[in-house]
């Protein structure tokens, strides 16, 4: 099968970066498609997806595998509510605040937005939260409000006995939470999409930048900028946070919310140079592990089938590389991915292959997922570091850098 045009189309569908989770997810996700349309191949399901919006639709949601739970992230929703208050203080008291969650997967963060606030005294009818995805499926269970113990991570639970009722099916939203929070289907690539609408005063938008190529990282963010009022706050994921300087944003400096505000300058997009190509045996050996993927984007890797022959380890990974046998390793790595899941090995050892492929923007995306499993990786930093120096991104340098040096002190310690 050849993945790379599936990969095309959802690139256009979705903006999404086929190099972010590799053309074996997308591959398997058609597959998928195939065997429930009864279609014999590729070329088939590929007509029908010329033709069919809805099936375009299904092979979206088969590649979408939300992974999101209530608060998580907490300093993230303890600056918002901060913020909130202190916003609330200052200007209107009488006004609406509009938050928005973009995108909200399957209801958990536009709802934990509603019950941090809640929980700070906040009447329900002094906000709105606008809940958008792409996906039909997820915003589905959103609006059905009914969770599995899946949803209940964070180490503190209390909020379910205040907010939820615990039913046959699962834990319901009180209908309090409820009522604020409003879904709706939208597509972040759709230059339509808000078109018009009122500015927002908080905006989640957290862990999506990190799967789209340079161009739609740029897009997606001027679009938030538009969307954010003059004075809001916007919310990241910590692996997105050296992207902000680039496009317009300053770091609100709240410990490890990674919450950004307008900055007073119109975003400069830098000019990429030629990554100087370096071998990948700097990637330490670690043992194989599976971590589960965490982001809660719309699109992660899927695990529909497991392949018959187990691949080659990381460590045999490496030193295919540093022979110089580039694309044997990524293909490999690959595979290990389809075997074990998501980790913060595989996609530093994928970033070091596309860096010494004099693949930059590749490379970047990958040390960015690295620090969203790790946020301390000590490689991913000083790599992903590097290479926005390189690019011309000095300040997303520099911030990398602090935070790395912030690392070395504590460990020293």
């Amino acid at each position: 099968m050849s993945a790379a045009r599936f990969g095309d189309l959802l690139d256009r569908a979705l903006g999404l970066d086929p190099k972010s989770i590799g053309l074996s997810a997308i591959e398997r996700a058609v597959e998928t498609r195939i065997k429930a349309c009864n279609l014999k191949n590729d070329d088939d399901y590929w007509e029908l997806l010329r033709h069919s919006r809805d099936e375009v639709q299904e092979l979206i949601e088969a590649v979408i595998v939300p992974e999101t739970w209530f608060f998580r992230d907490p300093p993230a929703y303890a600056a918002m509510v901060g913020f909130f208050l202190k916003r609330v203080m200052k200007g209107n008291p009488s006004r609406q605040q509009r938050l928005l969650s973009l995108p909200c997967s399957t209801g958990e963060e536009p709802y934990t937005m509603g019950m941090a606030l809640l929980d700070a005294g906040v009447p329900a009818s002094r906000f709105r939260v606008d809940a958008i995805d792409v996906s039909a499926r997820s915003l589905m269970r959103a609006r059905r409000g009914i969770y599995g113990r899946n949803s209940f991570r964070s180490k503190d639970v209390a909020f379910r006995e205040r907010h939820f009722q615990s039913t046959e099916a699962g834990y319901r939203v009180n209908d309090t939470v409820r009522e604020p929070v409003h879904f709706r289907q939208g597509n972040i690539v759709d230059p339509s999409l808000l078109l018009g609408a009122e500015p927002y005063d908080i905006i989640f938008c957290r862990n999506l930048l990190i799967y789209f190529d340079t161009r739609t990282q740029n897009r997606t963010l001027s679009l938030l900028r538009g969307l954010l009022a003059p004075d809001g706050m916007l919310f990241v994921g910590h692996a997105e946070a050296g992207l902000m300087a680039a496009n317009g944003f300053a770091s609100a400096k709240l410990p490890m919310a990674f919450a950004f505000l307008k900055a007073l300058a119109q975003p400069v997009e830098s000019k990429a140079e030629p990554a100087t190509p370096r071998s990948p045996s700097s990637v330490k050996p670690a043992r194989d592990r599976a971590l589960p993927a965490k982001p809660s984007t719309p699109v992660v890797t899927s695990q529909i089938a497991q392949p018959a022959k187990p691949g080659p380890g990381l460590e045999e990974l490496r030193r295919i590389a540093d022979g110089g046998r580039l694309g044997e390793a990524a293909q490999g790595c690959e595979v290990h991915i389809r075997e074990f899941g998501p980790s913060p090995d595989v996609f530093l050892l994928m970033g070091l292959i596309r860096d010494a492929a004099g693949d930059p923007t590749g490379a970047i995306n990958y040390y960015r997922k690295v620090l969203y499993l790790e946020p301390t990786s000590s490689e991913a930093l000083h790599h992903l570091a590097l290479l926005l120096k390189k690019q011309g991104d000095h300040l997303g340098a520099r911030l990398l850098e602090e935070r790395l040096q912030r690392r070395e002190k504590r460990r020293s310690r």
